[in-house]
């Protein structure tokens, strides 16, 4: 399977060759006395990227899905945040995550790209390594080194109860879940071989990358205002993300990039919250 962008055209189908005619018409093997054997079927395709049956089916019927599920999702998310409940927040969330997982159920039920949901061991690597340095770069941007750790300290000086339940485990392991499935599959997927034959595959990779990481970035913007560096840090997350994708053709190194990116912030969160209430250290002398 290759690992990077190419648009191999026709090339890429094995056709079997007609059977050499006899002069008296009929074909060479039936001339010599024997059964002509049926064209050879061509080869299944293995990468998504190279085109195919299956995903072609991912077509404005997917992206037109996409839309839907996304606009009802922050419509329908967005209304529930506002009952006065303290289980409002969360369940906007769910809702929210609801609207964009009906959209990636719906382009999987059509078909399932070929090589999209392959893993390898390599993607660890590439989600590890690249979720670090997305979360360095975003300290930098953001002048991290000169702040405070982040923290989320209740009243008793800890963890507020069931932080792990309600912020933990949505942020660091749901929420990229979900979003790189809908922005790194379904929109970017679609969107590139949508445009792939017209313009060839780099341009409709870059396309497609620009769109995955704009939409990911809207995303965010409806729950609230965004600075220009909150701005900044998740074009960055959204458009490795689509670049790893492109790259090796599988979504597992994203989905990893993603969550070492959001989990490395909550160890932060911990170890600040822990640092705050710690001890201070008895003076010598």
């Amino acid at each position: 399977m290759p690992d990077q962008l190419s648009d191999p055209g026709s090339s890429a189908l094995e056709v079997s060759t007609p059977a050499r005619r006899s002069p008296s018409g009929r074909g060479a093997s039936e001339a010599s006395g024997e059964t002509a054997t049926p064209g050879r079927r061509r080869r299944k395709r293995t990468d998504w990227r190279l085109g195919g049956t299956a995903v072609r089916r991912w077509d404005l019927a997917v992206l037109s899905a996409a839309l839907i599920g996304v606009g009802l999702g922050v419509v329908g998310g967005g209304a529930v945040s506002r009952i006065a409940a303290p289980w409002a927040a969360t369940a906007s969330t769910v809702v929210l995550w609801l609207g964009l997982g009906a959209a990636v159920a719906f382009a999987f039920a059509r078909s399932r790209p070929a090589g999209l949901l392959r893993f390898r061991p390599i993607d660890v690597l590439w989600g590890v390594g690249l979720g670090l340095g997305l979360r360095l770069l975003q300290g930098w941007v953001s002048g991290a080194d000169a702040a405070a750790f982040p923290s989320a300290m209740a009243l008793d000086g800890g963890l507020p109860s069931g932080w792990w339940l309600t912020e933990a485990i949505p942020a660091g392991l749901v929420a990229p879940l979900v979003e790189e499935f809908f922005f790194r599959t379904v929109v970017l997927v679609a969107v590139y071989q949508l445009l792939r034959r017209s313009v060839g595959g780099v341009a409709a990779g870059v396309t497609a990358a620009l769109v995955s990481a704009g939409g990911f970035v809207l995303l965010h913007a409806t729950a609230g205002a965004l600075t220009l560096v909150d701005g900044i840090q998740l074009f960055a997350v959204g458009g490795t993300c689509a670049l790893v994708v492109l790259l090796t053709g599988r979504i597992w190194g994203a989905v990893l990039t993603h969550v070492v990116y959001n989990v490395s912030y909550l160890v932060l969160v911990v170890v600040g919250t822990w640092g705050a209430v710690a001890p201070a250290a008895p003076s010598l002398g």
